[in-house]
């Protein structure tokens, strides 16, 4: 069964060549016209990734990611247009899990969508023959069934997260910049902003510290990026 991909865009010239490009990769595509339809198909067909524009009417595509993730841990692609930086960020913050900025080339979107729907479907998919545990301290990370657990109570961790806390913990007390994990867990090719990494490191010591303004577990290395410590 191939991919669902759910297109919200309301420039109607711009989501019918995205629908068309995404049909020629073999997705099925559903498509939407405004936030409130977007959001109503985004829940009633249960798409596997979303491309979601973040000018949209009725309702913005910010509070469209923002209920979607409130939701399901379905990938999104938020579209801005050029230098819409804030946007950007705010849309990461919310729960995007990558954005192209407009104009875009439609190869370069296809690729993102590749990239993005092959990560979530390795995640999903994981062969559980051989099981992978990462301990640390309190902190449990069982690769294999894609499971944190904190002094042994269960923490919710979006496909993304849980990628970064599994590395992280593969080399502890290594510091990594944030290219290295842009490159390790983003692709190679990802040209995204490196604030993605500051992002998701936010959220996960949201969930995993006992005070994350004062995080004891994944350290700042300051000029240079982060490392988990025991």
């Amino acid at each position: 069964m191939s991919a669902k991909v759910l297109v919200v865009e309301d420039e109607a010239n711009l989501r019918d060549a995205i629908a068309y490009n995404l049909e020629l990769e073999g997705y099925q595509v559903l498509t939407a016209s405004d936030g409130v339809e977007g959001l109503a198909k985004a829940r009633n067909q249960m798409p596997d990734l979303i491309v979601l524009d973040i000018m949209l009417p009725l309702i913005s595509g910010l509070d469209v990611c923002r209920s979607i993730r409130k939701e399901s841990d379905v990938s999104v692609i938020m579209l801005t247009a050029k230098g819409e930086e804030v946007d950007k960020v705010v849309g990461l913050e919310i729960g995007a899990d990558d954005y192209v900025t407009k104009p875009f080339s439609m190869r370069e979107l296809m690729a993102r969508v590749r990239a993005l729907h092959r990560r979530s479907s390795q995640i999903q998919y994981a062969s559980t023959a051989e099981e992978e545990i990462l301990i640390s301290g309190e902190l449990k990370v069982n690769v294999s069934s894609h499971t944190v657990t904190l002094s042994g109570m269960q923490i919710p961790c979006r496909p993304r997260e849980f990628e970064l806390l599994a590395h992280l913990m593969r080399s502890k007390g290594r510091a990594f910049t944030r290219r290295q994990l842009l490159n390790t867990l983003w692709e190679n090719d990802y040209v995204g902003d490196e604030r993605t990494v500051d992002v998701h490191i936010r959220w996960l010591r949201e969930k995993i510290e006992e005070d994350s303004s004062k995080p004891k577990k994944i350290i700042t290395i300051r000029g240079y990026g982060y490392r988990l410590d025991e």
